[in-house]
């Protein structure tokens, strides 16, 4: 079949007068148009968790203004509007860090999907940018979704000086060997908050507070700031599981409400030179717990410019099963401890 862009396109043979083909052409441009509204009606009428996303823009005004335009816009220009349109989709999920890739979304339809725009022969994909959709916590069936063993959260409680709540889930984001690599932000996956069991079990089910992965960017963006690569972070703990939490890996130390069973926790190190452990972060000639100081440095003088982050931090020195780490996590008011063993 030929293309509409073919040097001898259909509709200049003989049969079509020049007033016919100009309101062919009118009419290829609204209909492109009217396809890009319902799109921008889907998004608009989403509901994403948490603040909604402005999706008015002089660019969305333009698009709309275009369906009563006998003169719409061509496809190059509507697909530079809807690009602008993405934009201020992501800029506005972005976080305080404006590291973001990700926001989480009721959908229908549990999954992760990349938004991009095309309109004829031009791709304009927006910035890597993920709508993720939860599966209802509600699937869950004696503690397991399908062959995935989750275990069972306590009831709804709150916590020290009643400042805190520990809510249960109300929804899992389901991964698959496929989508595990989907990035939430400049540094992070969701990989990299996956409880570590039941390594041959898919889809595997994870909690994560996007509000700690911003958190976390802005207390790399301080590191870097102040002199330190913070690209060989690594996650050692990320999101627990309750029968997890409980009983799996090395359980000692760790709180039986650890905030890592709620997703807005995580245990992070620095490693640039890829030896498994915490670098050298202050240049003392050794690896230690103030190396972990290093970053909780960090983490002050983040929360001090972003109080809506605030949360625990903890500090925690190496032992035979690992290096120094600091537990970060987004509970809500400031926590600072020296621990030992796992947090």
């Amino acid at each position: 079949m030929r293309s509409l862009n073919d040097k001898d396109r259909w509709y200049d043979r003989a049969g079509l007068t020049a007033e016919a083909e100009r309101t062919f052409e009118r009419l290829s441009n609204a209909l492109v148009v009217s396809l890009a509204a319902a799109w921008l009606f889907a998004i608009i009428n989403e509901r994403p968790l948490g603040d909604k996303i402005n999706l008015v823009t002089p660019a969305t005004a333009a698009v709309a203004t275009a369906l009563s335009d006998r003169d719409a816009p061509t496809a190059a220009y509507l697909t530079d509007a809807l690009t602008d349109v993405v934009a201020t989709l992501s800029s506005s999920a972005l976080g305080e860090s404006g590291k973001l890739r990700a926001t989480l979304w009721e959908g229908e339809q549990p999954g992760i999907v990349r938004a991009a725009v095309a309109i004829g022969k031009a791709l304009k994909p927006m910035s890597d940018f993920n709508l993720i959709t939860p599966r209802p916590a509600a699937d869950e069936r004696n503690g397991r979704i399908g062959l995935y063993y989750i275990g069972h959260w306590p009831s709804a409680r709150t916590g020290k000086g009643g400042r805190v709540a520990y809510t249960p889930p109300s929804g899992f984001i389901e991964v698959t060997p496929g989508n595990a690599d989907t990035r939430l932000s400049e540094h992070f996956k969701v990989r990299d908050f996956l409880t570590h069991d039941q390594q041959s079990v898919w889809p595997k089910y994870v909690v994560i507070n996007l509000k700690l992965v911003d958190k976390l960017e802005l207390v790399l963006e301080d590191l870097k700031e102040h002199g330190i690569n913070p690209d060989g972070v690594h996650v050692m703990s990320g999101f627990r599981t309750p029968q997890y939490n409980a009983g799996g890996g090395d359980p000692r130390g760790r709180a039986g409400l650890s905030r890592h069973m709620y997703g807005d926790a995580s245990d992070i190190y620095i490693d640039n030179n890829g030896n498994g452990t915490m670098d050298d972060l202050n240049h003392d000639g050794k690896v230690d717990i103030n190396d972990a100081r290093v970053i909780l440095a960090a983490v002050n003088r983040v929360e001090r410019a972003h109080p809506s982050l605030v949360g625990g931090a903890g500090v925690y020195a190496g032992t035979s099963a690992h290096g120094p780490f600091i537990h970060i996590d987004t509970r809500g008011y400031p926590a600072r401890w020296v621990g030992t063993g796992d947090s």
